[in-house]
């Protein structure tokens, strides 16, 4: 077990949902010399994110990647990076675009941060399992086999083939994301999660709609997802980047599936409220690329020795709605 070092620590997307929560754990730690890579204009929901972080400098990521292809002096002290800046719309179309932001400069940090010897931690995601049927196992010798729903999911795919394809799993971290919400999401709009989206919902109408099903094994309400509170993911990221044995690819989820009437009956019993759920149609766009079933295999990172217990999706939820959402509040406040 190692730690994070004295150096510079990088987090590109650092005003997203899991960017910014990365900082706010490091300085719970008490690391401050933070480079936040990311798009933040003042008086955004984004820049609420930032407003009780401790951060050294503030970079767009044109700037740091151009700073990254320069081999630019300034990047001397850096000690890790973590690569959470990504397009993550699911239904992004622009191939080109999901190509450049997501695959090339992907690689472009990746490459500077082997020669350098700077510890590198990047975000795949679920996606790239596709409708699951192919299993979601973060065991690397099967890559090739997944099928992604989505342009997305092929982005972060292509590049953890790469990686494999270069060796470079063996010294780097690759974290498939599953469901992660918490603090911080507001900016993602209709990206953001179902609790965010259903607290807005229940207040303003006492009600929350969700999608009906479309597959003959699952009844409305029962479809099913690894959901993983931001905390959590925190905690795994950083003892990940911190474990100098920990490398390759890493399913990071809280391990047991939940339906989405667990999670509704979940945030009406954290508003002190009986369940009001109304089902309503699937858009036509989303039902081929609808995931029924998402489950991470948390194995991997068991066997290399994590130990913290995960929030329970109940505790999780009170959590959330309690402490953040009901006093419109952001993590560190």
């Amino acid at each position: 077990m190692s730690d994070l070092g004295k150096g510079t620590l990088v987090v590109t997307g650092g005003a997203g949902l899991i960017g910014s929560a990365i900082i706010w754990g490091l300085n719970n730690r008490d690391y401050q010399d933070i480079w936040l890579v990311d798009w933040a204009e003042p008086g955004t929901l984004k820049s609420r994110n930032l407003s009780s972080l401790a951060y050294s400098r503030t970079l767009s990521p044109e700037d740091f990647r151009m700073m990254v292809r320069d081999n630019s002096s300034d990047l001397s002290g850096i000690s890790t990076i973590f690569h959470l800046g990504a397009c993550s719309s699911t239904t992004e179309t622009n191939e080109d675009y999901l190509r450049d932001n997501n695959l090339e400069y992907t690689r472009e940090l990746c490459d500077w941060s082997l020669e350098n010897h700077v510890r590198f931690v990047y975000a795949s995601s679920a996606s790239t399992y596709g409708d699951g049927s192919l299993g979601m196992d973060d065991q690397e010798e099967d890559l090739q086999k997944f099928q992604p729903l989505n342009l997305y999911g092929w982005s972060k795919h292509k590049f953890d083939l790469l990686a494999q394809q270069n060796g470079w799993l063996g010294h780097i971290v690759g974290l498939k994301y599953f469901n992660v919400y918490g603090p911080n999401e507001e900016h993602k709009g209709d990206m953001r999660s179902v609790v965010s989206k259903a607290y807005e919902q229940i207040v303003s109408t006492g009600e929350m709609t969700l999608f009906k099903s479309h597959h003959p094994d699952y009844r409305d309400g029962e479809q099913m997802r690894d959901f993983l509170y931001v905390k959590d993911s925190v905690l795994m990221t950083l003892w990940l980047a911190e474990t100098s044995h920990a490398n390759g690819l890493f399913n990071l989820g809280n391990g047991k599936a939940r339906t989405w009437l667990d999670l509704g009956g979940a945030i009406f019993s954290a508003l002190g409220r009986e369940t009001n759920i109304r089902f309503v149609e699937m858009p036509e766009i989303l039902r081929d690329k609808y995931q029924y079933f998402t489950e991470a295999n948390i194995q991997k990172i068991r066997t290399a020795g994590y130990r913290n217990e995960l929030f329970g999706l109940e505790d999780a939820v009170k959590d959330y709605v309690t402490q953040y959402l009901v006093p419109d509040l952001r993590l560190g406040s």
